[in-house]
This record gives C-alpha cells, sequence and structure tokens, in this order.
C-alpha cells in the first residue's frame, strides 16, 4: 500500500524547508509526526499537513481495496522539496532606482508506504542453523593451521643450514 500526497506552491524556500523534510524521511509515521508537531522551523507545519494528507491518502485507498489499514506500520518512503515559481517584486532604493525582491516558493512530495516487516524463524532452528556452519568452519580452520605450522618450520630449517 502506497500513498502520496503534494502541496504546490508553498511560500517558503526549498532550502529551509529541505532542512525539517531531511528529519522524517525513511521515518516511521508516528515518530515523523512527533518531530514536526515539536519542531520549532516554520516549514514543520506545511510539511505536517503533507504528511497528513498523505496518510489520509493511503486509508482512503486502503478503504477502496477492502484492505485493513494501520496508520502506525506507514513509513515515509519518499520525501523531497523542490523549487516552485519565484515571485519577483521590486522595491525602492535611493536615488530613484529599484531593487529586486525574490519571494521563493516550494513544491512539498511525500509518499507514504505500508512497513512489511519479514516474520521471524522460531529460535531452536535458529540456534541449530547458526551451530552447524561453525563447527565445518572449525574442522576447515585445523588442517590450515598445521599446513601453515609446517611451512614455518621448514622455512627455519632452511635459515640456519644457511647460517651456518
Amino acid at each position: 500500500m502506497e500513498a502520496r500526497a503534494i502541496q504546490y506552491t508553498v511560500r517558503q524556500s526549498a532550502r529551509k524547508m529541505r532542512l525539517v523534510i531531511d528529519l522524517i524521511r525513511g521515518r516511521a509515521v508516528p515518530e515523523a509526526d512527533a518531530i514536526l508537531r515539536f519542531s520549532k522551523k516554520r516549514a514543520a507545519k506545511q510539511i505536517h499537513k503533507v504528511l497528513k494528507s498523505a496518510v489520509a491518502n493511503a486509508q482512503q485507498a486502503a478503504l477502496r481495496q477492502n484492505e485493513a489499514f494501520d496508520a502506525d506500520r506507514l513509513r515515509v518512503k519518499y520525501a523531497v522539496v523542490n523549487e516552485g515559481q519565484t515571485l519577483k517584486r521590486f522595491t525602492a532604493a535611493a536615488m530613484g532606482r529599484a531593487t529586486p525582491i525574490k519571494k521563493r516558493t516550494s513544491h512539498v512530495e511525500i509518499h507514504v508506504a505500508s512497513d512489511t516487516a519479514p516474520v521471524p524463524a522460531p529460535a531452536a532452528s535458529a540456534a541449530a542453523a547458526t551451530a552447524e556452519p561453525k563447527a565445518k568452519a572449525k574442522k576447515q580452520a585445523a588442517p590450515s593451521k598445521a599446513k601453515t605450522q609446517k611451512k614455518t618450520q621448514k622455512k627455519t630449517k632452511k635459515t640456519k643450514k644457511a647460517s651456518k
């Protein structure tokens, strides 16, 4: 189950909004909701609206497909802030001049998807599966140690003969 929500032309620069959206990317929806609710940034309010809308869209999609829905199992899969149109305005400056003002906007897009956790294997079979490879590894490691010891003994004999 995946749902998305997009808000266009938010009256804040994308650079400032990206600081907040980076905090929630990849997190569970309840955790992201808490982060946005208690953030002091102005962008958090707009992003929180988009997140709530994405969760509501996921709920509606689940109702249409007659599936079970749990908002706590959703995760922020994709969250991005892109630049929108820049509103160009002018203000008065010295000696009859005008200086430009750029009022930047941004587009917020959030995708949420259900978090499907894999079913853990039973503890007894997992313990047996890890014990067998360890035993095989020990058997294989023992002959290799013996070979290396023989090689070092031969080298020491050769060096002793060479030194005499």
